[in-house]
């Protein structure tokens, strides 16, 4: 599938297409989320949050 559909799945509220999406920047999230070597579940949860707003605004451009 390609990723601009599998986002527009998403955002219209398919569960399985926001997992995938999830799923994929995971460890892009994880890694962003350690500060000076150590995991902070807080900044991972921020960076979730986020990420979802970002599927739920996205829009092709055209």
């Amino acid at each position: 599938m390609i990723f601009e559909e599998l986002l527009f799945q998403a955002k219209m509220g398919d569960e399985k297409a926001v997992e995938q999406v999830l799923e994929m920047y995971q460890p892009l999230l994880v890694k962003n989320a350690l500060v000076n070597g150590v995991f902070d579940e807080d900044l991972y949860q921020e960076l979730m949050l986020e990420t979802l707003k970002c599927i739920r605004n996205f829009r092709k451009l055209e």
